[in-house]
């Protein structure tokens, strides 16, 4: 905790744009952001996002029709497998603006509060370039993990060589919530609203997710 309130300090003075210093003053009370977004492939130093989705929560509803979407023209070539994956391609996004043109945006509507994702780091880093170039610093929002909150309310007390799975479709499956169209910005932000949400009800009335018990096997060989 001191070492993150440091490094926030020193963020603030790192700021080359202080028209941004809301970014460090926290958000509304019990309101998260969910965010998601589709890249030119899966290199985080080379690759670029080229689709972004943000949708707000408060407490435990998710206001779906308070969103951010954006298709974004990267600024090189998408990965034919990535295509693959999220189905945009080139012609689909050599219209659209820049992410130096939507970010301004997009961390209006994030603010301070903090954001929620699904290995969100991954999302994080290719945000955080675009972020860096335009105010200095990255994101300096707290950060919420899904699939760790999943992994302590079904794992969490599993014995040792117990096989995890923290798959998005299979955590959707646990909390029975549908699954939509998986790999576009905004079903993917919507779903893992969803799954915060059904994993903060658990949590606050301190239920964990059940899990198969594996019996031993038995030795039929006689003796």
């Amino acid at each position: 905790m001191v070492v993150r309130w440091l490094m926030r300090q020193m963020d603030k003075v790192a700021l080359q744009d202080r028209s941004y210093m809301f970014l460090f003053e926290p958000g509304p009370a019990d309101e998260y952001i969910s965010i998601d977004c589709e890249t030119t492939g899966l290199d985080r130093k080379r690759d670029e996002i080229i689709s972004v989705a943000a949708i707000r929560i408060k407490g435990n509803q998710i206001l779906a029709s308070e969103s951010f979407r954006a298709i974004t023209r990267p600024r090189i070539a998408i990965d034919p497998e990535a295509i693959k994956v999220h189905g945009l391609r080139e012609q689909d996004v050599a219209q659209a603006p820049t992410m130096a043109e939507v970010l301004p945006e997009l961390l209006h509507f994030i603010g301070g509060r903090p954001l929620v994702g699904y290995y969100i780091d991954f999302d994080l880093e290719m945000l955080n370039k675009h972020v860096a170039e335009l105010i200095g610093v990255e994101l300096p929002n707290p950060v919420v993990e899904v699939s760790g909150i999943y992994y302590d309310l079904k794992y969490g007390s599993a014995p040792p060589g117990t096989q995890v799975d923290l798959k998005f479709a299979s955590i959707l499956r646990d909390l029975k919530l549908p699954l939509f169209n998986q790999h576009d910005a905004y079903s993917d932000a919507l779903m893992t609203a969803m799954i915060y949400v059904g994993l903060r009800d658990l949590k606050e009335r301190g239920v964990t997710i059940s899990r198969p018990r594996f019996k031993p096997k038995q030795d039929y060989s006689g003796g």
